[in-house]
């Protein structure tokens, strides 16, 4: 089978398309032949060698999305031709077949697209987690996703709007402010404006927003604790470098930086996040958006987009 396998760590060209044998699944194990796969800026910082999580030579990837090929022994809530996407691989998800646990695969939808299924395993699960496991964010509380234009933003607009939250969400460019508005944010900003913290105040109340989720926490954090309510969360999802922030500002309204990972998660929260996930994807409530989609052999090009400001949706693998 073809995958993408990385010899050592570095750029973008570092990610190689090769042939390799497919893989067999043991007990306990499943087969995915893969229709999608989703990048994360995860995938590229263990690429960079920023996050040492996979032994050399690796095939890289978490999200995919396929049809089961074969199953291994002792498996029962799969059989071949189930639709499923995937929150991880025991292979990596960047080929055209993925080993997985059974543990880290869940039904599809008939009415979800193997694309959108792609965009699921860590944006969506992120999202939930981050809002409802670690904010524990309530209807009536409001709500504001930094960066709400990309994967896992658009599906923490989804969420919070589901859930009862008034939404408040930026963006940095027109086409962004749009996509963030029509995946239910009440009130759309850009983030890039000299005034958008006013504005936030503003439609508050100055009274601020109970919930953020931060996606660049090495840009935004200080200000973010001056836009908080009284006993307000920010959730730090992402960050890329060191920020200097004064701590009377959280004191002042007994406010909580909880930082997370979806990696540390224990099992029983992540079957509960995919239990979540799952009647969401049946009702309709969320719609996994996606942005670009690229062929397996242009991984590179998509590591590269990944990172860009004003990315929006979900960047798909196609093998």
């Amino acid at each position: 089978m073809k995958a993408i396998r990385v010899a050592a760590h570095g750029g973008p060209e570092v990610l190689k398309l090769e042939e390799i044998p497919k893989p067999t699944p043991a007990a306990g194990q499943v087969l995915v032949k893969i229709h999608a796969v989703g990048i994360n800026p995860v995938d590229t910082y263990i690429r960079s060698g920023a996050y040492t999580a996979k032994e050399l030579p690796y095939t890289p990837g978490f999200d995919a999305a396929g049809v089961i090929e074969t199953v291994g022994s002792g498996v029962e809530q799969f059989k071949p031709g189930d639709r499923v996407y995937t929150s991880a691989t025991l292979s990596g998800a960047y080929a055209q077949f993925a080993l997985c646990a059974t543990a880290s695969v869940h039904k599809l939808p008939e009415k979800i697209s193997f694309q959108q299924g792609a965009a699921l395993g860590i944006p969506y699960a992120t999202a939930c987690r981050a809002l409802f496991q670690k904010a524990q964010a309530r209807a009536g509380e409001t709500l504001l996703v930094h960066g709400a234009s990309g994967g896992v933003g658009t599906a923490a607009v989804q969420l919070g709007r589901a859930a009862g939250l008034t939404v408040i969400g930026t963006s940095s460019t027109p086409e962004g402010e749009k996509l963030v508005r029509e995946n239910g944010a009440m009130h759309v900003l850009n983030h890039r404006s000299e005034n958008y913290r006013e504005e936030i105040m503003r439609l508050t109340g100055n009274r601020g927003v109970d919930v953020i989720l931060e996606m660049l926490a090495n840009v935004n954090l200080g200000n973010d604790l001056n836009m908080l309510a009284k006993f307000g969360r920010v959730v730090v999802i992402g960050n890329r470098g060191k920020i200097e922030i004064n701590p009377r500002d959280s004191m002042s309204r007994d406010a909580s930086i909880i930082g997370m990972t979806l990696f540390n998660a224990p099992p029983q929260d992540l079957a509960s996040i995919h239990a979540a996930l799952h009647a969401g994807l049946d009702n309709g409530t969320l719609r996994p958006v996606i942005g670009k989609e690229l062929p397996l052999a242009e991984a590179a090009q998509g590591h590269v987009a990944v990172l860009e400001p004003g990315a929006y949706g979900k960047i798909i693998l196609v093998p």
